[in-house]
């Protein structure tokens, strides 16, 4: 009996430590079952877009993208401020003084950030562009399809892979709001700008199985690869 009692106050106090862990240095985010949490880790699966309205309003306020990335970590979500019902929905999180809006539009891989306040309705941007300021951590997020036409693209522009292309988004790839549409059936269509070298390249991309599903490049002289897949169908 001694031994079992000496058992269960070994396991308690190793339970006990393991919640210490989870709240305090994970920010309770290891409790995936709790609401709050389940929405920051549906946010933090996208890509954080901020616009460059946004990025203007940050710089007045002096805010960097490692607050507010800190803020989505360490903030405390406003449910009764969220808008929970509406197709793109906005959650609200507070940090500091500071209130932040974090999009979930459907079936999108990209999450927008707004700095909110009270008067403000948030929408997912339609004009401009947006910088990328977190990604997920998957070396795997890009996949390209597989078919001749990209095949052709990619040859032309020198991409060996799906890996380098994440790396060239990540270094300097923008989102072009403008010709993005967010709200097309089943999947939201987003235009991607990024550079290869001097190359201007777009991707335009859906979310496809949590991966930036790449349908196609633009990029001057791609037209070539439509001649030789129309030589090809005759």
């Amino acid at each position: 009996m001694e031994s079992l009692l000496r058992r269960l106050k070994f396991y308690g106090i190793g339970f006990g430590l393991g919640l210490v862990f989870i709240f305090f240095f994970f920010q309770n985010r290891g409790c995936s079952w709790l609401p709050g949490n389940r929405v920051k880790n549906a946010i933090l699966d996208r890509v954080l877009v901020v616009s460059d309205n946004v990025k203007v309003e940050m710089g007045n306020l002096n805010i960097t993208n490692d607050q507010l990335i800190e803020a989505l970590n360490t903030g405390d979500i406003l449910f009764s401020e969220s808008d929970k019902e509406e197709k793109t929905k906005c959650y609200i999180i507070e940090s500091e003084g500071v209130k932040y809006g974090f999009t979930l539009p459907v079936e999108s891989f990209v999450s927008e950030v707004f700095l909110a306040n009270q008067e403000s309705k948030f929408r997912v941007t339609k004009k401009g562009f947006g910088e990328f300021i977190r990604f997920p951590m998957d070396d795997n997020l890009v996949y390209i399809d597989t078919n001749k036409l990209v095949e052709c693209q990619q040859q032309l522009l020198g991409l060996e892979n799906a890996k380098e292309v994440l790396t060239l988004i990540q270094k300097n790839g923008r989102i072009n709001f403008s010709e993005s549409d967010f709200s097309i059936e089943p999947k939201a269509e987003h235009l991607i700008e990024f550079y290869k070298g001097e190359q201007q390249v777009k991707a335009n991309t859906i979310w496809y199985k949590n991966k930036l599903d790449i349908l196609n490049f633009e990029f001057s002289g791609s037209d070539s690869c439509e001649v030789n897949k129309l030589k090809v169908a005759q």
